[in-house]
């Protein structure tokens, strides 16, 4: 599974479609990626695991959201 989440992130080129967002306001989709990423990165922690998984979330809500709110 590692292999093909590596494989996922290597491939990628913009956030995918959500059908949860199927608006062209993408505000909402933005916030709840963000909020997937540090979910995932605090629940990681807390396992000890490896973080990697979560840099789906990352790069989906950096894609998505204006460059204003997330730097």
């Amino acid at each position: 599974m590692a292999e093909d989440i590596k494989t996922k992130l290597e491939r990628y080129k913009t956030a995918p479609f959500d059908s949860r967002f199927p608006n062209q306001n993408q505000t909402k989709n933005c916030w709840q990626n963000y909020l997937d990423f540090h979910r995932c990165e605090k629940a990681m922690a807390a396992k000890g695991a490896d973080a990697a998984p979560c840099q789906w979330y990352y790069r989906v809500y950096k894609s998505i959201c204006p460059t204003a709110w997330v730097s």
